[in-house]
């Protein structure tokens, strides 16, 4: 009698083409198991004329599987699985971010850089944010940042949910809250290497879309969800070299700062589109065209925790990031400013 094999729900995961903010885009693959490494995993294709990344006259990419994780909605066996998009014949395709920080991550392994990323976001419903009445504008942003009560809060369900699966599939979630502007939430991964922190960020992103299905709740990662006197959303980026969390290490941080001052511009431009809504100097940011740092300064380009200050060692906290950048372009352009010479 044959043996019988294990089937094996694969949900390939990547990025597609749309700019100026690429999107998540995923399907199924059913293969016999057992996996118990990438390299079970076999090479894909998919239209790349359907993505904004290819012609049709000669339509198909190539998803190769870089990382995976348990699937938390499917259960074991299954899995979720990122994937980088090479062309037709086998070369990086433009879109493929996370190619370039594989580079750049090699090159300065030896400084140890971790990253904790906070990912802002806010939930809508038929239109409008979670919390806002039918017409007009719920009171004033103050009592919903780490609110409690039905007053206070909208979407904790979801959220929850949100968590739970992020847990149950390995993410390495650090935290969550309710942010400034109700129906806004935050959620952290991290601390991790490069590679390891953006993976399991885009993975998270693509759960909370997920569940969000389930609730026919839309998730918008706009920089700027509500224009006028309400906070925008950002992707808070935490970074640190072994240097930076060494003895004397606020030092290192602070001429860090200085490397990224010069490099303002270059950074803004791979940091989210939209950014110049939310970058306004007010709802605790610095104007996108000014850069300044400062001890637990929420108005700053860079906040130097209070901690990192008593310390004398430890990270600093981007604050220029927002909610939809691409963390392969963040933290490849983190490593390259900071390490590099």
């Amino acid at each position: 009698m044959p043996t019988l094999k294990t089937s094996v729900m694969l949900e390939y995961i990547w990025l597609d083409g749309q700019k100026p903010t690429a999107q998540l885009r995923s399907k199924t693959k059913i293969i016999n198991g057992p996996v118990t490494k990438i390299s079970d995993l076999p090479e894909w294709g998919f239209d790349g004329s359907s993505t904004e990344q290819a012609e049709g006259k000669f339509s198909d990419c190539r998803l190769k599987p870089v990382f995976f994780l348990p699937d938390p909605i499917r259960g074991a066996p299954h899995l979720l699985v990122m994937c980088e998009v090479f062309e037709a014949n086998g070369n990086v395709h433009p879109t493929n971010t996370r190619a370039q920080l594989r580079e750049v991550a090699k090159k300065h392994v030896k400084q140890e850089a971790w990253f904790g990323i906070e990912q802002e976001y806010t939930l809508f419903q038929d239109g409008k944010p979670l919390g806002f009445p039918d017409s007009g504008f719920p009171g004033p942003q103050g009592p919903y940042y780490c609110g409690v009560g039905a007053k206070n809060i909208s979407g904790r369900d979801l959220v929850e949910d949100h968590m739970a699966l992020c847990l149950k599939a390995g993410i390495k979630l650090s935290g969550i809250n309710a942010e400034v502007m109700p129906g806004q939430w935050e959620f952290q991964v991290g601390p991790l290497g490069p590679l390891e922190v953006a993976d399991q960020l885009w993975i998270s992103r693509w759960l909370l879309h997920r569940v969000a299905e389930e609730y026919d709740i839309v998730v918008s990662l706009a920089p700027k969800p509500v224009v006028g006197d309400w906070n925008g959303a950002g992707c808070h980026t935490n970074f640190s070299t072994k240097a930076m969390r060494a003895k004397g290490g606020l030092t290192v941080i602070k001429a860090a700062c200085e490397k990224l001052k010069r490099k303002h511009f270059e950074h803004i431009a791979v940091y989210g589109a939209g950014n110049e809504l939310r970058l306004t100097g007010k709802h605790e940011t610095c104007s996108i065209n000014e850069f300044r740092y400062g001890i637990s300064d929420r108005g700053a380009s860079i906040r130097i925790p209070m901690a990192t200050a008593d310390a004398k060692a430890g990270y600093l906290e981007d604050r220029r990031p927002a909610a939809n950048m691409d963390p392969y372009e963040v933290t490849a352009a983190l490593l390259k400013t900071v390490c590099g010479s």
